[in-house]
């Protein structure tokens, strides 16, 4: 761990510093807190693959750096630097900010490195204030829909600045709860099978000094509908036009017990998230990751050798079962017949 980094970064999970990408790197978490020095692209599309640095928005700026660092590598233009940018685009498929970052600044490639660079820092300028944006419209809603009393709000994956570069999406509207007095506690599910519930959001939770109980995912909607919660927060990896969502998976079981139960189910997640070319739900790629996080624990075998799996990464949440998108312009209320089309940014 480079600890002049880890000052440098403050609160934030990724930033250029000293002429170089700098991230926490997120695998490590909770036990370690240690930054990665990332200059070369296959670093950084190995980095994304391995969930080093995750959450839609977080892959989207690093996207962004990443092409700097292709520019300075490869120069403006050619079959290397192609080659480079094709690589970040498609690193992850789902979540749609990684390859719209990238595909924002590659124009910018023939200016040079730092046209290029400038607009990457202006991507992750966007989402720090995206975060902040969201937290306030997110927690103004729950006062609407919920009533001035704090809430018990349940949440899946990781949405905080670890997914953002700071504050967050979800997390960030509880993080906003929190500080206005407003938050009884929150309820992170773990989020199998990589845990980043119980590695991620507890570790932020923690840091902001927030009220919070972990519970297993399959405890969710049994204490949905026992009223245990009153409100339940997800991102995002993907809106898309008609308001389907694709998030962690798990997502999709929450939101139908939150309509069983009548608990508010509010999507948190920025413009940058929201696909318009992406008709619905159906057309959004879901990542598969494969068999090795499902059969061991660590490095601990959890099923016999030869198991196969299933393991989608995410799940599609239907727009009608989602009572409001809240974004950093806009909070769309589907439970007001609201659509992303009637109620531009």
């Amino acid at each position: 761990m480079n600890d002049t980094n880890e000052m440098q970064l403050g609160n934030r999970s990724l930033d250029w510093i000293d002429d170089t990408v700098v991230m926490v790197d997120q695998t490590k978490l909770p036990g370690e807190l240690t930054t990665l020095r990332i200059d070369t692209v296959d670093d950084m599309v190995a980095a994304i693959k391995r969930l080093s640095v995750r959450g839609a928005p977080a892959i989207g700026v690093a996207g962004a750096f990443g092409v700097a660092v292709a520019v300075r590598a490869h120069g403006t233009s050619g079959p290397e630097l192609d080659s480079a940018i094709a690589a970040l685009a498609h690193a992850r498929p789902t979540a749609v900010n990684l390859a719209k970052m990238v595909e924002r600044v590659t124009p910018l490639a023939s200016q040079g490195f730092d046209v290029v660079l400038a607009e990457a820092m202006a991507i992750r300028d966007e989402e720090l204030a995206a975060s902040i944006a969201m937290g306030n419209l997110g927690a103004d809603l729950i006062a609407e829909l919920c009533g001035d009393q704090p809430v018990t709000a349940m949440t899946i994956c990781n949405t905080g600045g670890l997914a953002t570069v700071e504050r967050g999406t979800a997390l960030a509207v509880i993080q906003t709860l929190h500080e206005r007095g407003q938050l009884t506690e929150a309820l992170p599910c773990e989020t199998r099978p990589l845990l980043q519930g119980a590695r991620l959001t507890t570790w932020e939770l923690q840091r902001m000094g927030a009220p919070h109980r972990l519970i297993v995912d399959s405890a969710g909607p049994a204490l949905l509908s026992r009223g245990h919660a009153q409100v339940v927060l997800t991102g995002a990896d993907r809106v898309a036009a008609n308001g389907d969502s694709a998030n962690k998976i798990g997502t999709f079981s929450l939101a139908l017990a939150a309509r069983y139960a009548g608990v508010p189910f509010l999507i948190v997640a920025p413009e940058s998230t929201v696909d318009a070319a992406t008709a619905s739900g159906a057309d959004i790629e879901i990542e598969d990751r494969g068999s090795e996080e499902v059969v061991a624990f660590g490095e601990r075998a959890t099923a016999p050798d030869g198991t196969d799996t299933l393991n989608p990464a995410f799940d599609v949440t239907p727009a009608e079962l989602i009572t409001a998108i809240v974004t950093d312009k806009r909070v769309v209320r589907h439970d007001q017949g609201q659509t992303l089309a009637t109620h531009p940014a």
